[in-house]
């Protein structure tokens, strides 16, 4: 655990490279919408909403980086929100190339958060709570709700999936975004790991595992049911209903 002053600034990484082929849609995924706002817009506006982040750097597909920016253009000034582009390699290496714009953006910056703009419905006090977890001392923290159905361990390379193990589910944790760092913490992971960023099939999953990776330790805070990942359409059917709701109770 580092010391990190409750005063130290916080940047976001906020992955949208995504295609969202898997949602259905004919452009970038992150440009869908949900009760007639975008993904995009939505995400970007829940991290400013927590009153936590100085700075978001925000990945887009390279023929994107304009309609991105014009997107966001109305939630902050110019200089909090930057665009930039995206690996089609994975999305370890998307994270990266956001990384080093936001430090860019914000040198001093020694909290940094990555979030998925496909968790669109991200309430702010849980970025809230990810960034006191770090300002606290944590060097890598992750929200993760627990897992309620019972998980088994196949052994893919059959053509019929075998059993091989059945977790304890009380030690499962299904992870969410936004994950939190002490910036020197994601710098050294995405150092360690990067070999691997260019092959989607050996990069990480998340930031959280290239921390693990390189023998860090990584702190679970509560996680929230709204944070859910947006990526088939019954996925956005339900971020529907949950956002009609939440309009309504506005």
């Amino acid at each position: 655990m580092s010391d990190t002053p409750s005063h130290s600034t916080a940047v976001a990484v906020l992955t949208a490279a995504g295609s969202g082929t898997r949602l259905g849609g004919r452009g970038p995924k992150a440009l869908v919408e949900i009760c007639g706002e975008s993904l995009l817009h939505r995400a970007t506006r829940g991290l400013l909403a927590a009153g936590v982040i100085d700075h978001i750097s925000i990945t887009a597909p390279a023929t994107a980086v304009e309609r991105f920016t014009a997107e966001v253009a109305d939630l902050a000034d110019p200089g909090r929100i930057g665009v930039v582009v995206g690996s089609p390699a994975s999305r370890q290496a998307s994270v990266a190339l956001g990384l080093a714009a936001a430090l860019r953006a914000r040198p001093d910056a020694e909290i940094v958060l990555v979030h998925d703009a496909a968790r669109a419905l991200t309430p702010p006090d849980l970025v809230r709570r990810i960034v006191a977890a770090v300002r606290s001392g944590h060097d890598a923290v992750v929200p993760g709700l627990p897992v309620v159905d019972t998980i088994k361990e196949v052994a893919v390379e059959e053509a019929i999936e075998r059993v091989v193990g059945t977790p304890d589910r009380e030690r499962l944790r299904a992870v969410q975004t936004p994950q939190g760092f002490s910036r020197a913490t994601l710098e050294a992971a995405h150092r360690f790991g990067a070999g691997s960023a260019d092959d989607e099939a050996r990069s990480a999953r998340d930031d959280a595992a290239l921390v693990e990776a390189m023998g860090g330790q990584v702190a679970v805070v509560a996680g929230d049911p709204l944070a859910l990942k947006v990526t088939t359409p019954l996925d956005l059917a339900l971020a529907e209903i949950l956002a009609r709701g939440e309009r309504e109770q506005s």
